[in-house]
């Protein structure tokens, strides 16, 4: 598998699916109880994931979403990831949201999701195209959004919100950009040794990242 680094791209060609791996000598491969994320994933979005030069590390807001009824705004948990006062880019607001959502913030569903995010039930059909629009308020013109998120299993089958989450996405105002495949594990030789947090479901050993570019029609 190979990593990558992701460049915005406008383009109409469709985009490949990128594998990012712990490199070998990481000691915590898998994410932290209740989070979506490795941290060395998120190290690697701030200096890699936009081409910074020098490996700069760049601003960064991160939230963490685990309920979606109304007033989750003023739940939500908020990390915010700057740069050195001397840095050019210290005193210049984040441009991109990193929203891990947690998979128990999606209700089991009755049926298959729906792509178009519509029909969902209870606070999920009200909160997500909310906080999609508030994001794209939020956002400068070509910020980006970036979702983390991972599969739940629920009585055998396998949940996967991205389709729905990305629908939600384009409606607000987002261009889809890329999909990238966070491995909860290492390679050893031709084979992959998994490192899942305990919190995952069972055969679950990655999250997936999720990147979104504000779009500003003048």
């Amino acid at each position: 598998m190979q990593n990558s680094i992701v460049a915005r791209s406008h383009t109409s060609q469709p985009l490949p699916t990128t594998v990012w791996l712990p490199s070998p000598d990481e000691p915590n491969a898998a994410p932290i109880p209740g989070a979506v994320l490795p941290a060395w994933a998120l190290d690697k979005i701030r200096t890699d994931f936009v081409g910074r030069p020098l490996h700069r590390p760049l601003p960064l807001l991160k939230i963490a979403i685990r309920d979606t009824a109304p007033g989750m705004d003023a739940r939500i948990p908020t990390t915010p990831f700057t740069t050195p006062a001397a840095n050019e880019d210290g005193t210049k607001r984040p441009s991109i949201l990193l929203a891990e959502l947690h998979p128990d913030t999606l209700p089991a569903p009755s049926g298959d999701l729906p792509s178009d995010g519509r029909g969902m039930p209870g606070a999920l059909e009200d909160g997500w195209p909310g906080f999609f629009h508030r994001a794209h308020q939020l956002l400068p013109a070509d910020g980006l959004l970036l979702l983390a998120t991972r599969q739940r299993r629920e009585a055998g089958r396998l949940t996967d919100p991205l389709g729905m989450l990305i629908a939600s996405a384009r409606t607000a105002g987002f261009r889809y950009l890329q999909h990238i495949v966070v491995v909860y594990g290492r390679a050893a030789g031709d084979r992959l040794v998994p490192a899942a947090p305990a919190d995952t479901s069972r055969g679950v050993v990655h999250c997936d990242l999720i990147a979104l570019s504000a779009i500003r029609h003048a």
